[in-house]
């Protein structure tokens, strides 16, 4: 097997910046879109049951708050729950959106819905601007 050349040192170390970037957006882009979910189902979204919908601990959930709130994207109120900010409700519709965009694909491409729901919890994050804009033109054509 023919060895492959590595990409030039600055093209990668920009490649795993971006993932890096990725991975810190995620943890922010799955709590204001679970919390949005909760507000919209359910009227409210305490801590509760975030800890207990992302499997984490009490305790992580509010360190995670604190640095949403810290980032202007989730409000608290005493006795009364968590709230999304102007900021917070626009990243929740726009990870929402992504993530439908990569379910529809991955099923459209023949995968079962189930496993396209749980592989799109990942993919959604780390799919850059290009891929989600292929996606779509796929489906667009697909479906058109």
């Amino acid at each position: 097997m023919p060895r492959r050349s590595l990409p030039p040192a600055e093209d990668q170390a920009a490649r795993f910046a971006r993932q890096r970037e990725a991975d810190r957006t995620a943890t922010a882009e799955d709590y204001v879109e679970l919390i949005a979910d909760l507000l919209r189902v359910e009227g409210e979204a305490r801590a509760v049951d975030l800890a207990r919908r992302m499997g984490v601990s009490q305790a992580t959930v509010t360190a995670t708050v604190g640095r949403l709130q810290r980032d202007g994207l989730v409000e608290t109120k005493p006795y009364r729950g968590l709230f999304l900010t102007d900021a917070g409700t626009e990243m929740a519709t726009t990870a929402k959106a992504r993530h439908d965009l990569v379910v529809r694909f991955l099923i459209a491409v023949g995968l079962d819905p189930e496993t396209a729901e749980q592989d799109a919890e990942g993919l959604e994050h780390h799919a850059s601007d290009k891929a989600l804009a292929a996606f779509a033109r796929f489906l667009a054509e697909r479906d058109g």
